[in-house]
C-alpha cells in the first residue's frame, strides 16, 4: 500500500477573526456549512452577542492608528493584501466554487475580479480626498477648506449570495477610507470570508481593522445596530424578512450612518459611493492675513 493511501485527511478548522487573532465563538457553538448540492464542507463558528461586542472593542482600539495613518500608507497595506490574495488564489477558487455552486473556471473569474477590486480600492486611498474635499469660496478674508475624515467603527452585513466578490466590494471601501470594520459574513457561505481573515492576519493590516464573524445576521445584527460604539452600518446583506428595517430603526438611537440594501451587480465597475457613504466632512476656517505694507492678502 502506498504512503499516500494511508494518510488521514486533515480537515480545516475555521475560526473567527477578531482583533488580529483567531478565536472560536465564546459560546462554543458551530453550525454546518454545505455546498450547493448539500455536501458538508465544514463547521463554522456560530458567533454570539459576546463575540460581536469583542469585535467592536477590537475595532475601536484599532481605529485611532488606522485613521491616523497616511492615505498612502493605507494604500500600500491594501495592495499588500491583494498580493497575499493572489498567492492563495487557488484556495479561494475552490472555496468560491463550493460556496456558490460555480464551475472552477467561473469561480476563477469571480476570484480574479475580487482581487482586482481590492487593488482598485487600494489605489483610491490617497485620491478620494481630492474628489470629495476642496477649498470653498467665501465672502471674506478666509481660507475655507473641507476635508474628508473616516466615520469610525462600521458594521458590515456582507452579501448573502456573493461570498467573495461581494464581500470584498463591501469591506475594501470601508477600510480604504480609514474606518475599521466588524463584518458579519454570509450565513450560508461564510468560508471564503473566514479564509480572508487568514490573509489579513498575514498581511500588514493592523489587528482589529477588520473583524470577521460568522453566524446569523438576525442574531448579531440587532446588538451591533444598537451598539453605542458603532458609528455606521452597511445593511447590504440584511435581506431576511424585515431585518434591514429593524436594524435601521435600532441604528437611529445614536444616529448611525446607514447604507440601505439595494439591488447590485458586484461584477459591475464600482463608483465612489461606498467610500463616501462612511466619510464625514470637516470644514476649517482660517484667516488669510496680509502680506507687506500694502496689505495685500493671499
Amino acid at each position: 500500500m502506498s504512503e499516500s493511501a494511508t494518510r488521514l485527511s486533515v480537515f480545516k478548522t475555521y475560526k473567527l477573526y477578531v482583533g488580529g487573532k483567531f478565536p472560536r465563538s465564546e459560546s462554543g457553538r458551530v453550525y454546518e456549512v454545505s455546498d450547493s448540492k448539500g455536501k458538508w464542507l465544514a463547521n463554522a463558528p456560530l458567533s454570539s452577542r459576546k463575540d460581536a461586542r469583542d469585535a467592536v472593542v477590537a475595532a475601536r482600539k484599532a481605529f485611532g492608528g488606522w485613521a491616523g495613518a497616511t492615505a498612502y500608507n493605507r494604500g500600500q497595506i491594501l495592495y499588500r493584501v491583494a498580493e497575499m490574495l493572489e498567492g492563495r488564489r487557488d484556495q479561494f477558487v475552490r472555496e468560491v466554487a463550493d460556496a456558490e455552486g460555480l464551475s472552477k473556471s467561473k469561480a476563477a473569474t469571480v476570484v480574479d475580479a475580487a482581487i482586482d477590486r481590492w487593488v482598485w480600492y487600494a489605489g483610491w486611498t490617497d485620491k478620494i480626498a481630492q474628489i470629495v474635499g476642496g477649498a470653498n469660496p467665501v465672502a471674506g478674508p478666509y481660507f475655507n477648506l473641507s476635508t474628508p475624515e473616516p466615520t469610525g467603527v462600521v458594521t458590515v452585513v456582507a452579501p448573502q449570495d456573493s461570498s467573495f466578490l461581494g464581500l470584498i466590494s463591501v469591506i475594501a471601501p470601508v477600510i480604504a477610507t480609514g474606518n475599521t470594520a466588524v463584518v458579519i459574513a454570509s450565513e450560508k457561505s461564510p468560508l471564503p470570508a473566514l479564509s480572508l481573515g487568514e490573509v489579513l492576519a498575514t498581511s500588514d493590516l493592523p489587528g482589529g481593522v477588520v473583524n470577521i464573524l460568522s453566524g446569523k445576521a438576525s442574531e448579531m445584527g440587532p446588538h451591533l445596530a444598537a451598539h453605542q460604539d458603532v458609528n455606521a452600518i452597511d445593511l447590504t446583506g440584511a435581506t431576511e424578512g424585515d431585518l434591514a428595517r429593524d436594524l435601521e430603526i435600532a441604528a437611529a438611537d445614536n444616529l448611525k450612518r446607514v447604507l440601505r440594501p439595494r439591488t447590485e451587480d458586484f461584477a459591475e465597475s464600482p463608483g465612489t459611493d461606498r467610500m463616501t457613504a462612511f466619510l464625514e466632512t470637516k470644514t476649517v476656517w482660517h484667516p488669510t492675513g496680509s502680506l507687506g505694507a500694502s496689505g495685500s492678502s493671499y
